[in-house]
């Protein structure tokens, strides 16, 4: 699959109710389930809540495909070396530590090790059972091979997957339509929504946050007013593109479930909606028209300013979910500290970094690379962020032009991955405490 970005046409909105068809009047009017669909086609919808959920909470999508999903041979075990290994967050493939952990910049499959973007999943860092919808997982994947030409797809049945691409563009068919997602933008597939990936500029490199539980959805403003932060206007969904493919050979889908991983045949292609209409859809955003908030008096303010989208809990103002960039910006703070505070945090943060560098960090955080601070593990600017940003001269500067960092912060807590203690090699950097030390005592109780 080769799709010409200025040719892709999307839906624009976040939550919105959309309807979208390839075909002229196949959607029908005034109704989900007629007796006869247009074309021919079947009505299906997808739940991605329940039924009674509140409306203002409720989402699903009636999909009108040339075959019912259904219509597909028993689901089976994924064969070894099909399914990814390493992706998980079952209790014997977790490490209980709350060391500060950083990863240099995880390797990419060489060219003879062919792993598609399923296959080159693997869980950093996580926590919970899917099984009983409670907990996430940070992931990495990798990969240098599409899935398209392998008539390969795959559905997430226990969490939605926040997609942020570091290295290389993603071309992602979906059952509702095509995104073409490059680096600085995100997108976000909601839990059993099939989809494929496609990489067009070849070896691929990227992070994943999964939840469990719940959805998606742009913060409150508060006081900021009606504007500010991610619009609504600048999240974009696709519109209806149809597959009528069903002969050849047969089209695999992989499915997650309940940590496992499956697999079901079927002679049809799965992107065969002609048209739907709904809110249970996927959506990208692109993270250069986030509207930065900042102090322009004194003091860093809380990050979670910063933040674009989140997954709320069940308690009010305490996430399940952030995800927080950080972006280039003016800083003009007067008699401030101006890098990140030291800091103890009941909320977990795993880092990335997408471009250039990370103003607490002098070195060591790398694109590609990342970083976990789990709760109530001291961390902040290191001993040469914090010794040169205590005697330079304070003058407006703009922030890492190029520089773009990001955070998943959750209230729960993460324990690392097995792989990433133990097997991923010299990218776990084992002497990152070592960034604080030194740190000189400047206490003088006689000099105020």
């Amino acid at each position: 699959m080769t799709v010409d970005q200025q040719k892709l046409k999307y839906n624009s909105g976040f939550g919105n109710e959309f309807a979208t068809e390839a075909l002229e009047g196949a959607l029908p009017e005034g109704m989900n389930s007629p007796q006869v669909c247009p074309y021919g086609l079947y009505a299906e919808q997808i739940s991605g809540t329940a039924f009674t959920a509140p409306r203002g909470h409720n989402q699903r999508t009636w999909v009108y495909r040339i075959r019912p999903s259904v219509s597909h041979l028993p689901y089976e075990a994924a064969p070894a070396g099909k399914a990814p290994t390493l992706c998980s967050v079952a209790a014997d493939t977790l490490v209980n530590t709350p060391n500060q952990l950083r990863w240099s910049p995880f390797t990419i499959p060489s060219n003879d090790k062919k792993t598609t973007f399923f296959q080159g999943l693997k869980t950093v860092a996580g926590c919970g059972d899917p099984s009983t919808r409670a907990g996430i997982a940070t992931i990495v994947y990798t990969a240098n091979t599409s899935m398209s030409p392998l008539r390969e797809s795959f559905y997430n049945a226990d969490g939605d997957f926040l997609i942020v691409p570091q290295q290389g563009r993603l071309e992602i068919r979906t059952e509702l339509g095509l995104l073409n997602v490059e680096p600085t933008e995100i997108v976000v597939i909601p839990r059993g929504i099939k989809f494929s990936v496609d990489l067009p500029d070849g070896p691929s490199r990227g992070y994943i946050l999964e939840t469990f539980d719940r959805h998606w959805e742009i913060p409150d403003l508060g006081p900021i007013g009606a504007n500010g932060l991610a619009n609504p206007r600048d999240f974009l969904a696709p519109v209806a593109a149809y597959e009528d493919i069903d002969t050849g050979d047969h089209f695999t889908v992989y499915t997650k479930y309940q940590g496992g991983y499956f697999q079901l045949k079927q002679q049809h292609s799965p992107f065969d909606v002609v048209a739907w209409h709904g809110n249970y859809n996927p959506f990208k955003y692109d993270l250069k028209k986030f509207n930065t908030i900042n102090t322009v008096s004194f003091d860093h303010p809380d990050p979670s300013i910063y933040t674009v989208m989140t997954v709320k809990s069940g308690t009010p103002g305490v996430a399940l979910a952030d995800f927080v960039i950080f972006p280039p910006r003016w800083m003009v703070a007067e008699n401030t500290f101006r890098p990140p505070w030291f800091h103890r945090n009941c909320m977990s943060e795993f880092m990335g970094l997408i471009s250039g560098g990370y103003d607490a960090k002098a070195e060591g955080f790398l694109p590609g690379g990342a970083s976990l601070h789990s709760a109530f593990s001291a961390h902040g600017p290191d001993t040469a962020t914090f010794k040169q940003a205590s005697t330079e001269e304070l003058k407006p500067i703009k922030l890492r032009p190029d520089g773009l960092a990001f955070m998943f912060e959750s209230s729960l807590m993460m324990s690392p991955s097995k792989w990433a203690i133990e097997d991923c090699g010299p990218t776990l950097q084992k002497e990152y405490y070592s960034v604080w030390q030194g740190m000189p005592k400047n206490f003088n109780k006689n000099k105020k």
